[in-house]
């Protein structure tokens, strides 16, 4: 963790309180960072945060639906004061909606772009606005999805916004370079989480066939390219993406080998 070294940080984990975010939070307090954990659900932030405090940083929990800008602002300005400064920003929130183009309605579609793509403006801009204005440099770190590179059959809407999250960060990470200020993603293929599990468990999400189901990660695997982000091991980086799916997307289509 010496390397990583992110001890004197303060960190915002936006969707901390389970799978990728909770993962994240407790690798970034084991590097040294202070985490204040953003969840819906205020009790599975207090979890996580609690589990921070244990690795002996500070912490604090916050709830907030971030597809509100204003509720965006707030949760920047609340893990501000809770930590005394804000350094690093990591916003893990997003979803998939299942229907094909043809049966997609409009209020699913804005639904996951607002999930998707608003909230990573409303969270990032706060951030920026904050960082500007306290002349601190700061990292921004969002998650993306491999379906914003690819098609993404029967969950068009959640690709098409993933693919404008992409976008996003190169355009942020030009625009606020100027202040210091960095902006990156970490790009998951499928990763076996709690609620992805239960989903599958459920019928409500396909479950990926066994050939996949070996090359998932885990939500340990994506906080572990979120932590090379938002450290000094990465400090002339910016507008980038790591892909992390077991080197899926890297293979020849036509399956000439097994």
């Amino acid at each position: 963790m010496g390397v990583l070294d992110l001890a004197g940080r303060g960190a915002l984990v936006v969707g901390g309180g389970q799978g990728m975010g909770r993962a994240t939070a407790l690798l970034l307090a084991r590097a040294g960072a202070d985490v204040v954990v953003l969840d819906m659900d205020r009790a599975r932030a207090g979890a996580v945060a609690a589990e921070v405090e244990a690795l002996g940083r500070r912490s604090a929990a916050l709830s907030a639906d971030v597809t509100d800008a204003a509720a965006a602002t707030e949760a920047i300005a609340g893990a501000e004061r809770a930590l005394g400064g804000l350094d690093v920003v990591v916003d893990i929130v997003g979803g998939a909606s299942w229907a094909s183009l043809l049966d997609v309605d409009e209020a699913t579609w804005e639904r996951d772009f607002a999930v998707n793509l608003k909230q990573h403006l409303f969270v990032g801009r706060a951030a920026a606005r904050n960082w500007i204005d306290h002349e601190r440099a700061g990292v921004l770190c969002v998650v993306a999805s491999v379906s914003g590179l690819f098609s993404s059959a029967r969950h068009g809407a959640y690709g098409a916004a993933k693919a404008g999250v992409l976008s996003f960060v190169r355009t942020a990470a030009e625009e606020w370079w100027p202040h210091g200020i960095r902006v990156n993603a970490v790009v998951p293929g499928a990763v076996r989480t709690p609620r992805m599990e239960a989903e599958w468990a459920a019928g409500s999400t396909p479950r990926p066939a066994d050939e996949l189901l070996d090359r998932m990660a885990m939500p340990e695997d994506i906080a572990g390219a979120i932590a090379y982000f938002v450290s000094d091991l990465s400090r002339k980086v910016t507008g980038q993406s790591i892909v992390v799916d077991g080197g899926w997307t890297t293979r020849f289509p036509y399956r000439l080998t097994p």
